[in-house]
């Protein structure tokens, strides 16, 4: 069985006319993997939506109840950054189902993903910075939970640390976060996880990644059953809201060593393709339809 990825078109929700959030990423990241015979079509599969009971599981029912029905406390949505639709609910499910799915996949053949998910700043009771539910959470406490997996590592390279992960997730022993993120950057109140790797902005990709192959062997020493890899793209040097300078090249070097480690290892890897804020959008499709290319490079799908 080949990896399968999963997507939606619900990704794609009605946004005010000059939102900052580039909704149309996720289905130009389809295209481009097709364009690029990075995947195939048979290996494209829809993305799900996830029972409330998984989305509880990380999330409090009255959030979810209130997302669902409309009733949500409209300061509650602009903290998430959307105004409220019907779509709003059936996007952040089929995110969280996405991840499950992918997260399910990976167990059985070593790799999957999801072409959208990362959504690391959703806490239990609230969303924000984009993020509706938090995928990674749910699928942590739903594999723990069933016992697919005894032990999880979070590998979030995202250029914003992943607050919701920390504070939902930390204090687990059973789970291992390992945050690389701009220090300056959202959110401005950061929650600690397991290891944080602070940057100032503008590291360049050498000093980037040393930093980050000095640190990544604590995951690999913690011996996770599962990685759950955010792959975000926003430390980009095109990217508008990212405040780094990483090279397409850098960004790849940096997919290799996480991709390559848990392929070593025989670590079952599922990815979330995180933010990624260019304007145009062009650079962030390359840069995750890059992250696949490693992919295939290392795993041979």
């Amino acid at each position: 069985m080949r990896p399968h990825f999963y997507y939606s078109a619900d990704f794609n929700i009605p946004l005010p006319e000059k939102h900052r959030f580039p909704g149309h990423k996720y289905e130009l990241l389809r295209r481009e993997l097709l364009a690029r015979g990075l995947v195939d079509e048979d290996q494209l599969h829809m993305s799900p939506e996830a029972d409330e009971a998984d989305i509880v599981l990380a999330h409090d029912p009255a959030y979810v109840s209130a997302l669902s029905d409309g009733s949500i406390d409209p300061r509650v949505m602009r903290r998430i950054g959307f105004p409220w639709s019907e779509q709003i609910p059936r996007r952040g499910r089929r995110t969280v189902g996405g991840a499950i799915e992918a997260a399910r996949t990976a167990l059985q053949v070593g790799l999957s993903g999801q072409l959208a998910g990362g959504t690391h700043h959703a806490h239990a009771g609230f969303g924000a910075g984009f993020c509706i539910y938090n995928d990674f959470a749910v699928v942590a406490k739903k594999a723990l939970a069933e016992h697919w997996v005894d032990r999880i590592a979070i590998v979030d390279l995202d250029v914003h640390q992943g607050d919701g992960n920390a504070a939902i997730l930390g204090g687990d022993a059973r789970i291992f976060i390992l945050d690389a993120f701009g220090a300056k950057n959202f959110p401005f109140r950061k929650v600690p996880g397991t290891l944080d790797i602070p940057f100032e902005d503008n590291p360049g990709d050498d000093a980037y990644l040393t930093r980050v192959a000095e640190r990544l062997p604590e995951v690999w020493n913690f011996a996770p059953d599962l990685v759950l890899y955010q792959a975000g793209v926003d430390p980009l040097v095109h990217d508008r809201l990212g405040r780094m300078d990483l090279s397409f090249e850098g960004l790849m070097a940096r997919d290799r060593m996480v991709l390559e480690g848990c392929r070593k290892r025989g670590i079952p890897c599922s990815m979330g393709i995180g933010g990624g804020y260019a304007d145009p959008i062009d650079p962030t499709v390359t840069a995750y339809a890059n992250t696949y290319e490693v992919a295939k490079a290392v795993y041979g799908f």
